[in-house]
């Protein structure tokens, strides 16, 4: 009995000697765990490193690590709110994607985190987060932006060009945040942190380490990259700033509901327009189906093709007998395509032949083809290529600025207590 009761005693007294996982901040009915602070912690100065970035101080990592955190939580706390979950069958694929891209099946992914020191169980519900916050960003912010075709026109006629290349700029930034109604000492509070941060970058600091240190933005532990973005993607707060600037030039501050705004060009370049190859071509297309085999389809593809070599016109066999209606009724004509408008396997076959050549049958994921080239041209940016273009370009630069302002909106309704040390 009494050796029982010391190995119980034993047990009792190791279990009270490991530390307790410490609380470090509350977001609104949930906490944020030291263990995880600690984790991410080190899951960023991994990433730092591989980028070979400066890691800040310990205490500027933690302040930026922990916000990081808190915007995940807060994020993930609304996608439960409004129904947004991710199933097992789509996180298995997406993992399996990852593993593809890396040249692994998933066990040999897995194998390789594992030997890395990764716990897959941890590096699945990563996944598994991340996920579920894009639908959420693209359900909240992205499906909700629009993009009218005045919008569209007014880009067009003021887009910036220069000599047939238009400016792409690669940009950081430094946010200074404040709530959207800030008080008066909120103001002078942020404008305080302003000067102390311009005062760093006037004393020769370098941006990417200021940013790291002293940014509130999303992108701050990766030095405030933004990346490269074109005139018509950036923020309406930037565009007449960023033009102005020299490569090197960091802004003055710019003052927006999220608080102020320092922007810098790290580089540009003028990209010039690529021509588009085009070919004009028709098909016919046989599916095998409940009534014809694979085999007998190609079959009767081989037998068209035979017909067409002595001399029957391609253009009334493509109306009799493709299955594809939508180009049969125009004789199997696919019209003048761009390059990326075909699946693989059918502009691969497509190039390789010569005007007024017809290719051999082959497969593809849609049925049997046949094609034959009439045509081939080169198209300087077409007119719908260029409002494609431009349409995107201003739906990505409200999508940002939407973002911005959801995320900030987030975190000033939200209730978060730091827990101190």
């Amino acid at each position: 009995m009494i050796k029982y009761l010391m190995a119980a005693l034993l047990l009792t007294t190791n279990v009270l000697a490991q530390p307790l996982d410490r609380i470090t901040a509350v977001v609104n009915d949930e906490v944020i765990l030291e263990s995880e602070l600690m984790e991410m912690q080190q899951t960023v100065r991994q990433q730092l490193r591989q980028r070979d970035a400066a890691i800040p101080p310990s205490e500027v990592l933690n302040k930026q690590v922990l916000e990081r955190l808190i915007m995940q939580r807060l994020q993930l706390q609304r996608a439960e709110q409004v129904g947004v979950r991710v199933g097992d069958d789509a996180l298995n694929a997406a993992l399996k994607q990852i593993a593809n891209n890396n040249n692994m099946n998933l066990r040999q992914f897995r194998d390789v985190l594992e030997d890395d020191g990764y716990n897959f169980s941890n590096f699945r519900n990563t996944i598994r987060e991340e996920m579920i916050i894009t639908r959420l960003r693209k359900s909240q912010v992205e499906d909700r932006v629009v993009v009218s075709e005045r919008e569209v026109d007014n880009f067009l006629t003021t887009q910036t060009i220069q000599e047939g290349g238009e400016v792409e700029y690669q940009l950081q930034h430094i946010l200074v945040s404040m709530p959207e109604a800030a008080s008066p000492e909120q103001v002078q509070e942020a404008e305080q942190q302003l000067q102390k941060v311009q005062a760093l970058l006037d004393d020769g600091g370098e941006f990417s380490e200021v940013a790291a240190g002293y940014s509130d933005g999303q992108n701050a532990l990766e030095g405030g990259e933004l990346g490269w973005r074109k005139h018509g993607e950036l923020p309406s707060l930037f565009a007449e700033v960023v033009p102005d600037l020299e490569v090197g030039e960091v802004s003055q501050a710019l003052r927006s509901g999220s608080g102020f705004h320092l922007v810098r060009v790290k580089d540009k370049k003028s990209q010039e327009l690529h021509l588009v190859k085009q070919t004009l071509a028709s098909h016919i297309l046989i599916r095998a189906n409940e009534l014809t085999s694979a085999e007998q389809a190609e079959e009767r593809l081989q037998q068209l093709r035979q017909r067409i070599a002595k001399g029957e016109d391609f253009a009334e066999l493509a109306r009799a007998h493709s299955d594809d209606t939508g180009s049969a009724i125009d004789g199997g004509s696919l019209g003048w395509t761009s390059p990326g408008v075909m699946v693989p396997e059918f502009e691969e076959k497509m190039n390789a032949l010569a005007i007024g050549e017809m290719s051999d049958v082959f497969e593809s994921r849609f049925g049997w083809h046949l094609i034959k080239v009439y045509d081939r041209r080169e198209q300087n940016m077409a007119d719908e290529f260029k409002r494609n273009k431009a349409r995107e370009q201003i739906r990505q630069r409200k999508i940002d600025e939407e973002l911005e302002s959801w995320l900030r909106a987030m975190r000033d309704e939200a209730y978060v207590e730091y827990r101190e040390s």
